[in-house]
């Protein structure tokens, strides 16, 4: 299957160890992990954010007060996704280290996790839902060439 068409903007906010994030999501990198995600064309903007604008869009949007690891805003699923993932650096740091996985290859699953939210999926309704969900973003990212995210 031919990969689909997609026009990214990558964005990163005032981080501390900005560099670190930067060399982790190197562009070419970051469109082929979504690419590999996406069943349409696509125009997705990715943003690397600090704990602070994390919380506050988490709180504002989901009214869920804490910085969490990706959030997705979609946009439209067809003919063209269009969506914002925006991912808090210092939480996915975090997690990759507890579930000791590289800083890449996290940062690669969230793109993968969010963009399969960006076409509709969702984890959170039902246990049938997220075995789907689970399944594909498993597939993607062997296809990727990394380990089972799970």
């Amino acid at each position: 299957m031919a990969l689909k068409k997609l026009s990214l903007s990558l964005q990163f906010g005032a981080l501390e160890d900005a560099a670190r994030h930067r060399a982790a999501l190197p562009r070419h990198a970051v469109t082929r992990w979504i690419r590999h995600a996406l069943q349409s064309d696509a125009e997705i903007t990715v943003r690397i954010v600090d704990a602070q604008e994390g919380q506050a869009l988490n709180r504002d949007y989901r009214q869920k007060d804490y910085a969490t690891n990706v959030l997705t805003f979609d946009y439209t699923q067809a003919p063209l996704v269009t969506a914002d993932l925006v991912l808090c650096a210092p939480v996915v740091a975090k997690e990759a280290r507890e579930n000791k996985k590289t800083l890449q290859a996290h940062y690669a699953h969230l793109l993968v996790h969010g963009t399969l939210h960006a076409q509709g999926y969702d984890h959170e309704t039902g246990e049938e839902d997220a075995e789907e969900m689970e399944a594909l973003e498993t597939q993607v990212m062997l296809g990727l060439g990394f380990k089972n995210p799970y």
